[in-house]
């Protein structure tokens, strides 16, 4: 099985501009060749047929990705509107300024297969595209975030998968998303 590091995971987890929330301590090129070289701990069934969510121990200073939201931190939360490529809308998100989550005990690769990528126009060479990484504590997936899940539901033309959303995994998504928010 191959794995190709797509543009869009490149530029969000590898940003030109390094950022304290985004994958420390490799290279986007390390980051392929050790997906490529080294099993998963697990392999979890993703949202959709089309992905699939491959589960490493961090071997990176990666931070996890959310922070729980409390009465002693809510202050630090901000939010805006922004899109995360110059196609897309913009949506409201929101974040924590100021706080420093623990190091991330895994990485939690999201994988697209290769006929989910070329049917949203971004073909690829190998059997799996990287469409994303959740950094987290557990090996486990974090819901995807509402937006995210409407975002999908629009459609490919509008930056989404084309998956309607699932009611009862969009409340579980609300339920997670309303006590944690990620940082910056």
């Amino acid at each position: 099985m191959s794995i190709f590091l797509t543009p869009f995971a490149r530029t969000r987890l590898f940003p030109r501009t390094p950022r304290p929330n985004t994958i420390r301590d490799c290279t986007a090129e390390e980051f392929e060749q050790h997906l490529n070289t080294h099993a998963a701990e697990r392999v979890l069934d993703g949202y959709a047929p089309f992905c699939k969510l491959h589960v490493y121990r961090n071997w990176t200073g990666t931070r996890c990705l959310t922070v729980p939201v409390t009465d002693d931190n809510r202050h630090l939360l901000r939010s805006g509107y922004e899109a995360r490529t110059r196609e897309e809308l913009p949506v409201l998100v929101r974040w924590f300024e100021g706080v420093e989550p623990p190091v991330a005990e895994y990485l939690v690769v999201i994988l697209y297969s290769r006929e989910q990528l070329q049917k949203e126009g971004s073909p690829i060479e190998a059997d799996w595209g990287v469409v994303g990484c959740l950094y987290t504590a557990t090996p486990e997936e974090i819901p995807m975030a509402p937006i995210t899940m409407m975002r999908n539901a629009l459609g490919v033309e509008e930056g989404g998968s084309g998956v309607p959303i699932d009611r009862a995994a969009y409340q579980r998504a609300v339920a997670f998303w309303e006590d944690n928010a990620n940082w910056r």
